[in-house]
């Protein structure tokens, strides 16, 4: 197993999580074919509500209410706060991780990866890629029974991002159980809407709540943790949270990313990954090929080492990803996203 030092991906290519398709075994074997180096667990978004990034990470947390044909997940309007608090900080300071697991029903995906992985000495060594929601947009995408936002309640957002940790620091440790190093993604969609009107908290919030999650975890486990967000947002921001790897959409946002390149290069000099979301999924046409793709790539590289930056220190500190989730995407083309990734991999390492 590889050391957390020694992390040089050198444009190895992983997932994001949700793909569009049905056949659990089959898709598992085809991620570990293509991105060897880094598969990642599936999340079968279209097969079960319960595979909904929100919904996904609800088992053990408190006060919680899943609504089957909402496909939702709220407060409850009937539980005991005080009593259930008490009785998830009772489990929390304990480290009760078990409480915490994710279940095959809610993430067959994991499962079966692993099991795979295990099952077959020559998928050994390398990397193994998990995924969680991250505190913001699990709390902005939860209400209270008046239909505000546990973002907005500051007791009740505690205990979430405290149950979530947890939740992450047991997912790392069944990764690691593999034989492969962890790799564990925080997914923030909704901090793409910071500094708007929609996104009303404050940077300091999110650098300290994000910051104490990496820390949690960091400290009880040998772990790889980064950020994935897939619109812009403040990048500075997300750097000095202190996450091992940065993942953005890097088809459609390059320049935005490509603004804050002192604080790139300080973070990249320290021994942080840039994961280049470089394969589009909410707008691939088929029509995308290597070629055009690795030349969008080696333009950001250059323009980023334009200010001071090795080439080499760049590559050898990159990995690829797709530009988001391909839970959305049509299954062909989903599948045709996924070759290519892998195909640009396979290319830039050579």
């Amino acid at each position: 197993m590889p050391s957390s030092s020694q992390k040089e991906f050198g444009f190895s290519a992983t997932g994001i999580g949700s793909v569009p398709f049905s056949n659990m075994e089959e898709t598992c074997r085809e991620i570990l074919r293509l991105f060897p180096s880094m598969p990642f667990w599936p999340q079968f978004v279209r097969l079960s509500y319960r595979e909904d990034m929100l919904l996904q990470f609800t088992e053990g947390l408190p006060l919680l209410e899943v609504n089957e044909q909402k496909r939702s997940v709220s407060v409850s309007s009937s539980g005991n706060t005080e009593y259930e608090l008490a009785s998830f900080y009772e489990r929390f300071l304990a480290d009760e991780l078990e409480s915490f697991a994710i279940s095959r029903q809610f993430a067959p995906g994991l499962h079966m990866m692993l099991e795979l992985i295990e099952s077959d000495f020559r998928t050994g060594g390398g990397y193994v890629k998990g995924q969680i929601v991250g505190p913001f947009t699990f709390a902005a995408g939860v209400s209270d029974p008046k239909g505000i936002p546990v973002l907005h309640n500051p007791e009740l957002f505690e205990a979430m991002t405290s149950g979530l940790c947890a939740k992450a620091l047991w997912q790392v440790k069944r990764l690691a159980k593999s034989g492969r190093y962890p790799v564990l993604f925080l997914d923030e969609p909704y901090l793409a809407g910071f500094g708007s009107a929609f996104c009303t908290i404050q940077r300091e919030q999110i650098t300290e709540t994000l910051g104490k999650l990496i820390r949690y975890l960091k400290d009880q486990s040998d772990v790889l943790v980064g950020i994935h967000c897939c619109g812009n947002t403040d990048w500075a921001m997300l750097l000095e949270a202190g996450p091992d790897i940065i993942n953005f959409d890097a088809f459609g946002y390059m320049n935005y990313f490509l603004l804050y390149p002192k604080q790139i290069a300080k973070f990249l000099t320290k021994g942080g990954t840039i994961a280049w979301g470089i394969v589009p999924t909410s707008g691939f046409t088929g029509d995308e090929n290597a070629r055009k793709l690795i030349g969008h790539l080696t333009k950001g590289i250059k323009d980023l080492c334009k200010h001071g930056l090795e080439e080499n220190l760049v590559r050898k500190q990159s990995l690829l990803t797709p530009a988001c989730g391909m839970g959305s995407m049509e299954p062909e083309k989903a599948r045709m996203a996924l070759g290519v990734l892998a195909e640009i991999s396979e290319i830039v390492r050579g």
